[in-house]
């Protein structure tokens, strides 16, 4: 869920008293893990210093929003670095993950979600992701979330059983699976490692549904929260993905 406008700077602060009912709704009905993502617009990567500033002070604020609101989970995209290298890229976000944790003292854990490779982004790579874990201080607040369409993208093959269980021990030799706390679940319009970050309804792209079936069957990773990214058109809705993933699940 957005906390806020998603697509812009400016939000308004929280009402306590909608505060309140959220977190008893939350309890009623049983959403559990609640999962917040960072607006679109931030970039942790940024080497522009209006842009960075504004980014870090964003996540700051979703951190603090989240608090106040019970949420456990923050998700953020990691950025670009507009071409000035994956070093400045790197140097960048640690600042800001640092920054913002430590101003921060609730238990909120932001996750880094992997990209698909497109260019300047950072964190396509599990590596690459370990660079900056490997640097954050509050090692106890950061975690990881996998977008499997993403993945697909970078290179990362989920199509077979086979890639799928290649892909969960890269991961967890390069991250460890403690780390991996949620996984956005959407299949991809791109075909393996193409860094088009692009994606399709559950088994009608690339990845198709044998991967998405040993991935929900998987030990590693199917008690996991799955959250779909799929798009609405003619040919399926978020319910008709919904039925698919209990179809292949089940």
């Amino acid at each position: 869920m957005f906390t806020r406008n998603p697509r812009g700077w400016k939000f308004k602060k929280l009402d306590k008293g909608e505060a309140k009912e959220f977190k008893r709704k939350v309890e009623l009905f049983g959403f559990t893990p609640v999962v917040s993502h960072m607006p679109y617009l931030p970039n942790l990567s940024s080497p522009k210093k209006l842009i960075y500033s504004k980014s870090v002070k964003s996540l700051m604020a979703e951190l603090d929003r989240c608090a106040t609101l019970g949420i456990p989970y923050v998700v953020t995209h990691l950025g670009s670095h507009l071409g000035k290298g994956v070093d400045v890229g790197l140097e960048q976000i640690v600042t800001a993950v640092n920054q913002a944790l430590s101003k921060n003292e609730s238990d909120v854990m932001l996750l880094l979600e992997n990209t698909a490779g497109t260019k300047n982004s950072m964190g396509s790579s599990f590596e690459e992701m370990r660079r900056i874990l490997d640097r954050i201080e509050r090692k106890d607040r950061v975690g990881v979330c996998f977008d499997t369409a993403h993945g697909f993208a970078a290179g990362y093959d989920l199509r077979t059983a086979q890639g799928v269980n290649s892909t969960i021990e890269r991961f967890d030799s390069t991250l460890q699976l403690n780390l991996l706390k949620v996984i956005h679940l959407n299949d991809s319009k791109g075909d393996l490692g193409s860094g088009r970050d692009r994606h399709e309804h559950i088994g009608l792209g690339s990845i198709g549904e044998e991967g998405f079936r040993a991935l929900f069957h998987h030990d590693a990773v199917r008690d996991l929260p799955f959250i779909m990214e799929t798009p609405i058109d003619t040919r399926r809705d978020d319910v008709g993905n919904i039925r698919k993933v209990r179809e292949l699940s089940s």
